[in-house]
């Protein structure tokens, strides 16, 4: 088979923001990201992947856009974008772009002409119907709360937006909206950028006709209706033949709700849509039995579930599809929070056990900024330190409105998964800012920010970032790790993930043990040929320590 470059490389994800802030300002900005590009190619990855950087009034932190061919003031120029883009290329590190268009910003040219009338050129480029016994045309909830429906009365409809109401959802039915959309693409690859990450891409085929969620007509209903919709196939092919296929490029959609055979369907070796899907069943996982509080929990991740997750996709997708792999993003909490334990006697071995336990794994690895550090959650304890819409919107739902649950309780929910946690500013050292600004930054920086930042990390050999610095580097010079096969070991072992990668004549044994106990296991590591990866210095065969990681090879 031949390989893609693409699957031989490992992402870093930059949340602008958040990054690094050149001006003073306090926001983070592209002439920012640029002055950190020998820190990334010091850390090893291949490809950075940028979060919506296009003009945005900012209702939900860039992803909703106002003009997809223009650069937010407040993160610089289209000179700064250009700048950007030739120093990264010259570093040897390839950029992908965040692409938003299952919606568009409310302020967006389109949707300011459409709301005028029903007749004008724009009238179709929306989701728009005519009321129903004076009411919302459907009973779908929207991903913040409150319904998915909006009414203007300039046209005397409503239209749908999935999401906020700032952020009304594109008619991917209008083939004048599809040719918008590769119009705009072609803007972007022709400039010279490697691809693109694919927001919701799985949600721009809405079901035939509308019709209502089952109750609770919640988001989550409302998602799983709406996700692989009928047509979804058919506009990727198109956007495939006629944009991506000319260009060498690499493309991730993010798909929440898909599962591994309709990964396989949109993004398999064999197929000419996408090259590989952000699946969400990983992330997803929670032991909170109230369903009526969708994600919001503070119940820890039972391992036997994490393992059945993240197997199964690797399993159904070998030799047919290709994994994304990440603990983090954006939209998630810190991983080292959610998934293993951030408390300071542990929260070394613990980040280190988890890019262990991916990078190991097939596919191709995102790093998330400061994951490589081990950043942890931020731990906030009260609602006006939130600046995230769906955390500050879901609290009020379920506790002013509905009294789902009481107020103290929602914000230890809030504290373990809002999106705020992956937010705050990128920690660079130990002064004033972390170094993100010499101004107060547009978001409270974590306060441990003093005791885990890059200054620090670089200077210890035993460091987080290090040690991300060498499975990178392992991954880059092992076959085995990028395209060995994936054998599950004990999957309802609830201390220990262990599994087997084959390729060729080599095997790859990986154990982590998600405790603070020491337990024993043996899976025949006497007979290894090497240890090729520890978070303790010296290793004790059959004993693994509290969150002690390691990697065996076979020859």
């Amino acid at each position: 088979m031949t390989h893609k470059w693409w699957q031989d490389s490992v992402v870093y994800q930059i949340y602008p923001m958040s990054f690094q802030d050149s001006n003073n300002d306090g926001i983070g900005d592209l002439p920012g990201i640029k002055q950190r590009l020998p820190y990334l190619k010091k850390l090893g990855v291949d490809v950075i992947w940028l979060n919506p950087i296009y003009e945005s009034p900012n209702k939900d932190n860039g992803y909703d856009i106002a003009d997809y061919e223009a650069i937010n003031p407040m993160y610089g120029t289209m000179a700064d974008f250009d700048q950007l883009l030739e120093a990264t290329h010259k570093s040897g590190i390839k950029l992908l772009m965040d692409l938003v268009v299952n919606h568009t910003s409310d302020q967006h040219r389109w949707f300011q002409e459409s709301k005028k009338s029903q007749d004008n050129q724009y009238a179709d480029y929306y989701i728009w119907r005519d009321p129903v016994d004076g009411h919302e045309p459907n009973n779908w909830g929207a991903a913040f709360g409150g319904s998915a429906w909006t009414y203007v009365p300039e046209r005397g409809q409503y239209y749908l937006h999935l999401f906020a109401p700032g952020q009304p959802d594109l008619n991917w039915e209008n083939p004048d909206v599809r040719e918008s959309i590769w119009s705009l693409m072609r803007f972007w690859l022709d400039k010279g950028v490697d691809g693109f990450r694919m927001d919701v891409i799985n949600l721009i085929s809405k079901p035939a006709g509308l019709p209502d969620a089952p109750a609770p007509a919640n988001y989550a209903t409302v998602e799983k209706m709406v996700a692989d919709g009928p047509k979804l196939n058919d506009y990727l092919h198109e956007m495939n033949d006629k944009v991506l296929s000319h260009y060498d490029v690499m493309t991730v959609g993010e798909m929440p709700s898909s599962k591994p055979e309709d990964a396989i369907e949109y993004t398999g070796l064999k197929s000419n849509e996408l090259n590989m899907v952000f699946q969400f069943e990983h992330v997803s996982l929670s032991s909170n039995p109230d369903k009526r509080l969708g994600k919001w929990n503070d119940a820890p991740v039972k391992l036997t579930d994490l393992k059945r997750a993240l197997s199964r996709w690797q399993v159904e997708l070998d030799g047919q599809g290709w994994n994304s792999l990440y603990w983090n993003n954006h939209d998630q909490p810190r991983a080292v929070s959610r998934f293993a334990n951030d408390d300071p006697k542990y929260r070394v071995r613990a980040a280190k056990l988890l890019g262990t336990t991916l990078h190991m794994m097939q596919g191709t690895p995102y790093v998330y900024e400061g994951e490589e550090l081990g950043m942890t959650n931020v731990h906030y304890t009260s609602l006006d330190q939130y600046e995230d819409l769906e955390s500050i919107n879901s609290y009020h739902e379920l506790v002013d409105e509905n009294k789902f649950v009481d107020g103290k309780t929602m914000l230890k929910y809030l504290a373990n998964v809002s999106r705020d946690n992956a937010r705050t500013p990128m920690q660079w050292d130990a002064k004033e800012n972390a170094g993100f600004s010499k101004v107060k930054p547009w978001f409270a920086l974590n306060p441990n920010y003093t005791e885990i930042n890059v200054a620090g990390e670089l200077e210890d050999p035993e460091s987080v970032f290090y040690y991300y610095q060498k499975l990178i580097a392992l991954r880059h010079d092992s076959e085995l790790i990028r395209y060995g096969t994936y054998e599950e070991i004990d999957p309802q072992d609830a201390e220990v993930f262990a599994y087997r990668r084959h390729y060729e004549d080599q095997t790859l044994l990986v154990l982590s043990n998600f405790t603070d106990q020491t337990v024993t296991r043996d899976y025949d590591q006497a007979n290894a040929t090497e240890r090729l990866i520890g978070n303790y210095e010296d290793d004790q065969g059959t004993t693994l320590r509290p969150y002690e990681s390691k990697v065996y090879v076979f020859k």
